[in-house]
């Protein structure tokens, strides 16, 4: 019979694939949690050591280093002791020796007796001479990427833009746990029905700040409710309902999503449309399982009758479309996912600055695509989930100077975010709300 693996070793394999393979780690948490039958509680541990120890790789590592020089380690090896050192220091209610005892056993039965004699020497070597000061590195850019556990390349790039105050502010925004928010599905209900049923089954919420529509989910479970099995609410972060938000979608509009996939922004546009009026929403991605992704949400959702998903590339919209086609398009582009650290973690370490000059070409090439296919005085809404500067501002204007028959208009939300700023676009940043990253822009043809 297998032994059932404790609360620390399910992290310890879900970080481990993570560090070693490039693994997402929500898609690696999830499988495993679902394969070990754990309580509440040790599911909450194992979801704050995967989610942690990725927050605070950069840190950890720096800690660790002294006590292990260069010796090279199993990854496995430099996991467990990564995830130690984070007990250590950032959860204070387990007992250093708790942590010890556990770690010193994954160690013997993972790895044997000169592993465990290893690990041993090395987790008490750290509780007797303690953690090196962050704060001691001379080095501006390097203090702020080892403190914060974000690499040299995003620290100088925020820097550079936002300045060294708002750069520290987002730094330490990224590294809070993220929130689990809902969007309320109006196409089937409304905001009180279901606060009124979330607070009869005893889930504890609070009334977005950002967006009208959603709820912070302060205590208790939502997925897997009948209110989540039921369509009438979907797990969807404020930040990312801004773009539709600012649309100001009719219930007979025709719109194009043209980055799609899962259709979280196209359930939330066809959730403001009317069939009946013409209104339809048409949902864009490259690859065809992900356009059934995008049908099964809206069928999930009560919107299926005013989505229709195309298995097509938003670069070669013309071979679909024709000319003036659409009253409104999304374009949410393929980006950096700086805005996503908090829940992403592990794509700080993954990311280069190339990719994000890459990224930065290709939505122009996306931009340039779908701008015939909307009407004269039609809108389209550029939207990213980074706080990058080239992938935002840079692209806008870049597709204004060769778009002449263009104009950016003042982006709005129906709570009026940032409304007393200079710039005509939108860019929320993680310290602002609590909520992801996000940028968003408004461009109109000219008629």
């Amino acid at each position: 019979m297998t032994k059932q693996m404790s609360a620390r070793e399910v992290a310890l394999v879900a970080l481990d694939r993570v560090r070693q393979n490039g693994a997402y780690s929500n898609l690696q948490l999830n499988q495993l949690l679902v394969k070990h039958h754990l309580n509440d509680s040790d599911r909450r541990l194992t979801t704050r050591l995967v989610y942690g120890v990725l927050q605070h790789q950069l840190t950890l590592e720096y800690w660790l280093d002294p006590f292990v020089k260069d010796r090279q380690l199993d990854s496995w090896v430099a996991t467990l002791l990564l995830m130690s050192i984070y007990q250590y220091h950032y959860l204070e209610r387990v007992p250093d020796w708790a942590v010890t005892n556990e770690s010193i056993e994954i160690a013997k039965h993972r790895g044997g007796q000169g592993i465990r004699k290893f690990v041993t020497g090395v987790l008490h070597a750290i509780l007797r001479k303690g953690l090196a000061d962050v704060d001691q590195i001379k080095d501006h850019h390097r203090r702020l990427a080892v403190k914060y556990s974000v690499p040299e390349w995003i620290v100088e790039q925020l820097l550079t833009q936002y300045g060294d105050e708002q750069t520290q502010r987002v730094l330490a925004a990224v590294n809070e746990p993220a929130r689990l928010v809902v969007r309320v599905n109006t196409a089937v209900t409304d905001l009180a029905t279901v606060e009124d049923q979330l607070a009869a089954s005893g889930v504890e919420f609070q009334e977005s700040q950002v967006v009208p529509d959603a709820l912070v989910i302060t205590k208790g479970s939502v997925i897997g409710s009948p209110l989540f099995d039921q369509g009438l609410v979907t797990i969807q972060d404020e930040s990312a309902m801004l773009a539709v938000d600012s649309m100001d979608v009719q219930p007979g509009d025709r719109v194009l999503d043209a980055c799609a996939a899962p259709g979280g922004k196209t359930t939330q546009i066809a959730a403001r449309l009317d069939p009946n009026q013409g209104g339809q929403v048409d949902a864009l991605d490259i690859h065809q399982h992900k356009t059934r992704l995008i049908n099964r949400n809206a069928a999930r959702l009560h919107v299926a009758d005013r989505v229709f998903s195309h298995a097509l590339d938003a670069r070669r919209v013309t071979e679909e479309f024709a000319d003036e086609t659409f009253d409104k398009i999304l374009v949410d582009a393929p980006c950096s996912g700086m805005g996503l650290l908090r829940r992403k973690p592990e794509i700080r370490y993954t990311k280069k600055l190339a990719d994000s000059t890459n990224l930065h070409q290709i939505q122009k090439s996306i931009l340039a695509a779908v701008a015939p296919k909307v009407k004269k005085g039609g809108i389209i809404t550029y939207s990213t989930c980074t706080i990058l500067k080239q992938e935002n501002d840079q692209t806008v204007q870049d597709f204004l100077t060769d778009h002449p028959d263009f104009s950016l208009l003042k982006t709005t939300t129906a709570r009026k975010l940032k409304d007393d700023r200079s710039s005509k676009t939108l860019t929320i940043l993680p310290s602002d709300y609590g909520s992801d990253g996000f940028f968003i822009s408004s461009l109109q043809r000219n008629l």
